[in-house]
Parts: structure tokens; C-alpha cells; sequence
């Protein structure tokens, strides 16, 4: 299901409802999956979750489409979690760099320096606003991991920007689609 989203890009307006109908409830956890993956896994920034919540959003006022009340809880659980993982798998990295190997020789002090700097004065607005640019949403709680970031003030601002981009780009669609049919 995640593979045939993936292969079809720029196609998921027409993808989905075709996915809903073959899959049924199913697609909730494929959708959970993309939101995660795209927040949570670094390598993952291609992936288009602003996309996806808009149309669920726009979706989810056809009758037996999407349901608004499943999709909402889901997306900001899979977009407070998915960063959360990103977060700690900088935090891992950061905790790798104190021992001298190849690897923590390919990192260079001075970016890692200037990142700490960054962090502690502007990364409490990075994390929550940062969910809204696409690829810089997935480099943020990385980042902030790596910038020893303390994981209760992440954790604060990782769940009122999920929140705030969860609920405002998927009550976007559906508003943006529910006016459209007056």
C-alpha cells in the first residue's frame, strides 16, 4: 500500500480513494505510516505530508470516504511520534560523537558548534514552525537531537507544532472542500 503511494508521486488525489476502496479501514494505517515515516525518518523528507493531509482533510466530507474524527487523532499521534523517533535518533547520534572514530571525523566542530548555538536561541520556534516547510520538517527534531536539544522542552513544542499543523492543513482541506459544494 505505502509502496504503491510512493510509486504513484504526483498521482495521490486519484490514488487514494482508489487505495480506500480496495483497502478499506486499512488505509488509515498506511496513511499513519506516511506521516511517521516523512517526520520521523530522516531520510524520508520526500515523502508528501502536507499533501496527504490536505486531501484526507478534503476527503473526509464524501460520504463513506475518510472519517474527519479517525483522521485527526491518527495524524497528530503519527507526526508528534514520528518526530519524537527523529529526535532521538539525532540525541543517539549525538552520544556516538564523544568517542573519536571514522565516523565523528566526517562531522566537523564548527557546523555542529553553530548548530547548538541555533538551538538554543531559536529552537524552541524551529521545532513548532518548522512543521510547516517541507524537508526542513524532517531535518528539525534530527537536528535538534543532535544539537542536544533538552527532550522535555523538544517534547513541548513537538506537540503544539503537530498540533497546529496536523489540525490546521487537514481542516483546511475539509473546509477548503466542504465550501466548495455550496
Amino acid at each position: 500500500m505505502i509502496t504503491a503511494l510512493l510509486a504513484s508521486g504526483l498521482h495521490i488525489q486519484s490514488l487514494l480513494p482508489e487505495l480506500m476502496e480496495t483497502y478499506g479501514s486499512l488505509i488509515y494505517v498506511g496513511l499513519f505510516g506516511v506521516i511517521f515515516s516523512e517526520t520521523g525518518l530522516v531520510f524520508c523528507p520526500f515523502l508528501p505530508g502536507d499533501s496527504i493531509l490536505f486531501l484526507c482533510g478534503s476527503l473526509s466530507v464524501l460520504a463513506g470516504s475518510l472519517r474527519i474524527e479517525i483522521l485527526m487523532p491518527l495524524f497528530v499521534l503519527a507526526a508528534i511520534s514520528g518526530d519524537f523517533v527523529n529526535f532521538k535518533i539525532g540525541s543517539r547520534i549525538a552520544h556516538h560523537l564523544k568517542r573519536k572514530t571514522k565516523f565523528t571525523r566526517l562531522i566537523k566542530k564548527l557546523p555542529l558548534a553553530k548548530s547548538h548555538q541555533f538551538f538554543a536561541h531559536h529552537g524552541n520556534l524551529a521545532v513548532s514552525i518548522g512543521r510547516f516547510v517541507p524537508v526542513i520538517r524532517t531535518m528539525i527534531p534530527f537536528t535538534a537531537g543532535l544539537s542536544k536539544m533538552p527532550t522535555k522542552t523538544f517534547l513541548v513544542y513537538n506537540v503544539v507544532g503537530g498540533l497546529v499543523w496536523v489540525l490546521g492543513v487537514t481542516l483546511a482541506g475539509y473546509f477548503f472542500w466542504n465550501g466548495s459544494l455550496y
